[in-house]
Parts: C-alpha cells; structure tokens; sequence
C-alpha cells in the first residue's frame, strides 16, 4: 500500500510541476495555490517510510508450433514476442506518472527496462527482471513491478473474468499500454503459439491458440470500448485514500454511478467542497460487450451553466 501511495504521490508532482511550468506570471495566485499544493504533496511523500526493495522479476513461457519441447524456440519467434511483452510492461509502467500521447517517444522508456536474466523450462521461454542500478532502498515506487501486477491483471480478466471485471481492469490501463497488450497477444495468436506469464505467487496460463483469439476478441476495440464523455450532476461522496466517488446524474431518474479517480488527477480531497452542487466532470467511460460500464474521473470541469 506504502508503494501504491508513493505512486500516486509522484503521479501528482509530476502533474503540478507541468501545470507550475505552464502557467504564466501574471497568474499569480493560481501559482501561489499550485506551489502550495506542490509542497504539501512532496512533504507527504516524504514522510512516507522507505521500504526494503528488490527488482520485480516474471517468468514468460511459451508453447505450441514455434517451440522445441523444452530445448528451444525459434529465434524470431521467441524475440519478437519477448520485445513485444517489454513494450507493454514498458509503456504501462510510463503511463502510471503521466497520461501518454497516442503517439510519439514514451517519456522516461529507458527507466522501465527488463533483462533477460534466463530460460525457463515447462515449455520453453524466459525469466525477465526489471532492471535499477539501486535496489537497496525504495526511492522511487516500482512502477515495474506495478505494470507487471497490472499486465497480469488484464490477461486474467480476459481469460477467465466477466465483462464488468474486464471493464474494471481495463479502465485502470492506459489506452495505448492496453494496444501493447492486444499487440503482444496478437503475435502469440498469428504464430500459432501460447503463453503463460507467472508473476510473483499467481499466474496466467493460455492453454490453445482459440483461447488467444477470443481473448483478443474480448479486447478489441468494437468489444472493449473506451469514450471520454462529460456528465452533469452532483458528487455525493468522494474518498481522497481510496480514490473512488459517487456522482448523481442530472436528467438520468436520479442515478448515482460510481468510479475511481484519475491518478493524476489534482488534490482529491478537494472535491468534497463541492458535494452536493450542480457541476460538470469529464470521465473516460469503460464498457465491455453489454457489461455495465465503468467510470475514471478525468477532470472537475467546474460548476454546470445549465
């Protein structure tokens, strides 16, 4: 929990450092307040204690047509797939400070490297570890370690979860890390292979290559899809630990739905001085198949004009 804290602490620096950064001079009590809540942020993290830490490390597995027994994988195969997986964790692991462009260089990439450290057996494939100069005390929350809980998370729910649980994992993973995902199974998937992917004390085994494809089925986007929408009503409750909260709709008989806070959104707690007030929100609207959709605040767009 300290590291998830710790996470979501650096998530919002990073956010206030840019906002500080762009503001301009004449802004000046916007500046005031956001340096305010700059400090106040860096000194909860502070005061957050060190943990003993050591690098987070997974085992990834393959089968079928392009593995040998348990002597080899055909090189372009096992590589691809490998380079594959490591975007994903990659672009996961960078998306958890900020929110990442459609396009373009992942910020920080060389941060979130993972190292071939071994083969491993049953099947055939490769232990992988996160690579750090220093794992002696944890200074930085294992952003690694989170992308890899993460990753294995959204295969779980698309193997063996129903729609709303794939919603839930889905709306936690950035939309590009989760094109990763679909990328590294749809190399499994075209060259007639499977994987399992074992993560600390729990795994994720695909047993046939039809499950791979209706997993990607389950995660393409005409199943999973992701909208930004701007909703009215009134917040009837926000908890700034857990970052969730509940939003009356206006127009909608009065319906409260219920969500998670953006982790780079500003200052949580902030948003119960406006409980019970007309307002505006933006939310990224997560919904799979006919599931019963799931909802991540993005932005507090103020008090509504209508």
């Amino acid at each position: 929990m300290t590291q998830e804290n710790r996470a979501h602490l650096m998530a919002e620096i990073n956010f206030l450092q840019q906002q500080l950064a762009e503001l301009p001079q004449s802004a000046k009590l916007t500046r005031m307040s956001t340096a305010a809540r700059l400090k106040e942020v860096e000194t909860q993290l502070a005061q957050l204690p060190l943990e003993s830490a050591e690098p987070a490390r997974v085992r990834l597995t393959f089968n079928g047509r392009p593995v040998i027994g348990t002597y080899g994988i055909f090189a372009d195969f096992g590589m691809k797939a490998v380079n594959s997986f490591s975007d994903a964790v990659i672009t996961l692991a960078a998306s958890l400070l900020t929110p990442l462009a459609a396009t373009g260089r992942i910020p920080n990439r060389e941060d979130y490297q993972l190292l071939i450290t071994n083969t491993a057996l049953g099947s055939f494939g490769f232990e992988l570890e996160e690579y750090h100069n220093n794992f002696s005390l944890l200074e930085e929350p294992n952003l690694v370690g989170f992308a890899l809980e993460q990753t294995q998370m959204i295969l779980h729910a698309t193997l063996s979860g129903s729609d709303e649980e794939l919603a839930d994992s889905a709306s936690e993973i950035d939309p590009r890390a989760l094109d990763k995902i679909r990328s590294f199974l749809q190399i499994v998937a075209d060259n007639e292979a499977v994987c399992a992917m074992q993560y600390k004390n729990q795994s994720v085994k695909f047993s046939d290559v039809g499950q791979i494809k209706r997993c990607l089925e389950r995660l393409s986007q005409d199943n999973l899809q992701e909208t930004e929408e701007s909703l009215s009503g009134e917040f009837q409750g926000v908890l700034p630990k857990s970052r969730t909260f509940e939003f009356k709709l206006k127009g909608q008989d009065d319906e409260i739905i219920k969500g998670k806070i953006g982790k780079t959104f500003q200052d949580a707690a902030s948003l119960n001085l406006h409980l019970n007030e007309e307002t505006q929100i933006k939310v990224m609207k997560t919904r799979v198949g006919k599931g019963k959709p799931r909802y991540v605040l993005l932005e507090y767009l103020g008090k509504s004009l209508i």
